[in-house]
């Protein structure tokens, strides 16, 4: 926003609305991007307001992160191998992240024996991004194919599992990288922790359930060359039974519910 109010001092409403519509599943973009909007809108300087504003937020992010990590590392003190999904770290959010940032806290507590990080297919955020930020802090880690999770799961392998969050209804339900649902599923199915990480500006208290969240449909190119049909959506969404607990800097609703994100601080 700032940058381009930079460029144009009146492209304040086009540039708004082109970011808003950027990602339509996840809502802590649209949410800095309103408020951003709201200070440059009333300043005489619109873009100096603008960057003003953007490292408020950058801040207020950080400091989340770091929460984030406290709290879901209290809350995950037993578990020794933790499987994540998608890319959640330094990368993907300011800070050290949020899943990762839990358990990058995990690790320096002593308490991680080691991370295991999906594919993430189609695009490979988790061996391509997830991977490197594990090695680059030093964290023993496995890499598996996404459909290996629940299997690994299954066969005791794994003591919990940690995600981030792109958006989480009013009800709890939780939108995230296409293939969570399926790891949730073979959390409960295998009696152990299924943990979302992420700050409270994902929380859309505005949307009542899961059923309401769009989900981002991309390009199937990316999926498969050619003619061939296919579908390509980026998201899924968990239900909140199937969620142990939401970890925010705000504190932990567990199990995420209206009520337990209500009282959230």
């Amino acid at each position: 926003m700032a940058l381009e109010l930079a460029r144009d001092p009146s492209a304040l409403e086009t540039a708004r609305a082109e970011l808003r519509g950027a990602r339509p599943t996840a809502v802590n973009l649209a949410h800095a991007v309103d408020r951003v909007a709201v200070v440059a809108r009333a300043a005489p300087d619109p873009a100096a307001a603008a960057l003003g504003e953007a490292r408020a937020i950058q801040l207020e992010e950080e400091e989340a992160s770091a929460a984030i990590a406290v709290h879901g590392a209290e809350l995950l003190a037993d578990a020794h191998v933790i499987l994540t999904h998608c890319n959640t770290g330094a990368l993907a959010a300011p800070g050290r992240g949020t899943a990762l940032a839990v358990i990058a806290e995990l690790s320096d507590r002593g308490h991680l024996r080691k991370a295991i990080a999906t594919e993430t297919r189609p695009l490979l955020q988790g061996a391509r991004l997830t991977t490197y930020e594990l090695s680059r802090m030093g964290i023993p880690f496995e890499l598996v194919v996404d459909a290996a999770a629940p299997g690994l799961i299954a066969g005791g392998e794994v003591e919990a599992v940690i995600v981030g969050c792109d958006r989480v209804a009013a009800n709890g339900d939780v939108a995230n990288k296409v293939g969570t649902y399926p790891l949730a599923l073979a959390a409960r199915a295998g009696n152990i922790p299924f943990v979302v990480a992420g700050p409270s500006s994902t929380i859309d208290r505005g949307c009542p359930s899961g059923d309401q969240i769009v989900i981002e449909q991309r390009d199937p190119s990316e999926v498969i060359a050619g003619d061939i049909p296919a579908r390509n959506p980026a998201f899924d969404v968990t239900p909140a039974a199937l969620v142990t607990a939401l970890v925010t800097e705000a504190g932990v609703a567990r199990p995420p519910s209206a009520d337990t994100l209500r009282d959230l601080r």
